[in-house]
């Protein structure tokens, strides 16, 4: 949402904010490809995307294609910018109702569903403390004092998971219901703003002379004056900025609108829906190929950052368009993810294929946490790179765990394992560097990438600006993409590392701290480290034309 809307909303009262912010600008070519641009030449922190390629085949490396899945809310797969990247399973006829490659899921050509089933998809679920308070609320504060005591001494993990559960739940599920309302009453009071203005153009004189008699219109008049001196609002006629603040609240009414359900104890889509039996973490072939769902929009959006391509008058391009297809594995949908489902995803896209996984989800508790650590280390047993968004609460990650997390306990002073790379996002603002929406923590959170007004396409063959650390993560995963493509012997933690160590470094001192890497990913000079550190032409089937003998370990780049 925009700021000058916001600054209108908060006259008035109320306050927005978003996992994902969406906003609008005129057409910016600039804008549209800012998180590409190289820092030495443009001092904008951008991946420096060009420049990693050229390198790349100037050492006469040639890239072999690497599958990203993309574990998120669906994608729009025959999206003109996407179709020509999407991931086809080689093994499976479209269309003949047959598991034809014998694993587990019939026709699943650009990937799977996981949380959809023969009855349809889901696409408003329960928040993870909704369903933590539904389930143990009977168990440790039920009507006998005595047993309660008893469980909770029986299950101390689980009871504080639960009261934890249940702080958040209290708060949320309050606040979500009356953010909702206040936007509502925003929408509703569009037809007084436009009648307020009589006809005449909003301008700082126009609104001087109104006064308002209900007061429905003293409500529509503070949002007046907080926008009347905006450039973008100011000259506009009654019509033209009652569309404007419509189309500028929307993004909240769908936020909030979902709350009702998603904090509602009794309400459980999953076993109409898909049809499982969800208390088995065992159970793998549920779900459908439905790869959209009922709302892409995220996992689009993710999708063309990684990948997407340039198509009619769009410049827009993903991070890896030249190198990388996207598998679509549906997990996550309005509401919080489930464990299950993760674990399921993580196994699903490792199985057939994929290199490296985006994860652009988190939740503040994970009951089957355990199942999804057991995904993490399968995947690194079959080296594969998960890429984590590091979530947008502007928190400590180590305060404040966003699951699933790499890390079992905050005092560790390693992960446990060594193939998740967490993101958190930068701007285009030299002076704001850090998004200010972004979670960080110097240990737990390895780089910062672009997450700020990033330009990507999103369902019904469109684009817009979209951000959060949920933009920044598929930055982070396109660019290791591009890595592994020309320099496929590389592993997952070799990866992280090249990464971590080439960041531009922020002049910046707090914004240093953030991270493990204390700046922003260059692709390039991540390029040149791999190449120097790791690469070994021998053991890939892609051998530099030049015949490179393996590299002997050297510094890192000038950062």
């Amino acid at each position: 949402m925009k700021k000058v809307f916001l600054a209108a909303v908060f006259l008035v009262g109320f306050t927005y904010s978003s996992a994902q912010q969406i906003s609008d600008k005129k057409e910016d070519k600039d804008l549209m490809t800012w998180y590409h641009k190289d820092f030495a030449t443009s001092n904008v922190y951008g991946v420096n995307t060009e420049n990693a390629y050229k390198f790349l085949e100037s050492k006469g490396l040639k890239p072999q294609t690497v599958v990203v899945g993309v574990l998120d809310s669906g994608v729009q797969v025959d999206h003109p910018g996407l179709v020509k990247n999407m991931w086809t399973n080689p093994n499976e006829i479209p269309g003949n109702g047959k598991d034809d490659d014998g694993n587990g899921y019939i026709d699943d050509i650009h990937g799977w569903n996981f949380i959809g089933g023969k009855n349809g998809d889901i696409g408003v679920d329960n928040m993870e403390v909704t369903r933590v308070v539904a389930k143990y609320k009977p168990i440790f504060e039920g009507d006998d004092s005595a047993k309660n005591k008893a469980n909770q001494a029986k299950m101390p993990e689980e009871f504080a998971m639960y009261m934890k559960s249940k702080e958040i739940f209290s708060k949320k599920s309050v606040e979500g219901k009356q953010q909702f309302k206040q936007f509502e009453m925003i929408s509703q009071s569009i037809p007084t703003i436009v009648s307020l203005l009589n006809g005449k153009p909003l301008t700082i004189e126009n609104i001087k002379g109104i006064t308002p008699k209900k007061q429905e219109e003293s409500i529509a008049l503070e949002i007046l004056k907080s926008l009347a001196g905006n450039p973008e609002f100011t000259g506009k006629s009654p019509q033209e900025v009652g569309d404007m603040i419509a189309k500028e609240i929307k993004p909240a009414l769908d936020h909030f609108g979902p709350m009702a359900k998603q904090y509602d104890l009794s309400f459980d889509p999953r076993k109409e829906i898909v049809g499982d039996n969800y208390d088995d973490y065992s159970e793998k072939s549920y779900g459908n190929n439905h790869y959209e769902g009922p709302d892409a929009e995220h996992g689009t959006h993710v999708a063309g950052i990684i990948a997407g391509l340039p198509q009619g008058k769009e410049i827009q391009y993903g991070v890896a368009s030249r190198v990388a297809k996207i598998m679509t594995v549906r997990t996550v949908p309005n509401g919080d993810e489930r464990d299950k489902d993760v674990a399921n995803a993580i196994r699903y896209a490792v199985d057939n294929g994929a290199k490296i996984l985006n994860m652009s989800f988190g939740k503040p508790v994970s009951p089957g946490k355990n199942v999804v650590w057991e995904a993490f280390k399968y995947a690194e047993d079959k080296g594969v790179l998960l890429v984590k968004a590091a979530g947008n609460e502007n928190e400590d990650v180590a305060e404040h765990l966003a699951y699933p997390t790499n890390f079992k306990n905050v005092s560790d002073a390693a992960p446990f394992v060594n193939n998740v790379m967490v993101v958190g996002a930068s701007t285009n603002r030299n002076e704001d560097l850090r998004a200010g929406f972004s979670n960080y923590n110097k240990k737990m959170v390895n780089v910062f990438a672009p997450g700020e007004e990033i330009y990507s396409t999103v369902p019904k063959n469109d684009y817009s600006y979209q951000q959060g650390t949920s933009m920044a993560s598929p930055v982070a995963a396109g660019a290791a993409a591009v890595l592994l493509a020309y320099m496929p012997n590389l592993k997952p933690h070799q990866i992280i590392e090249a990464l971590v160590k080439t960041s531009n470094i922020s002049k910046e001192n707090e914004f240093g701290e953030k991270s493990q890497a204390g700046g922003v990913i260059d692709v390039k000079k991540a390029a040149e480290y791999a190449y120097n550190n790791f690469y070994d032409g021998k053991s890939s089937s892609q051998n530099s034309k030049t015949g490179n003998k393996k590299k002997t370990s050297k510094k890192a780049v000038s950062r």
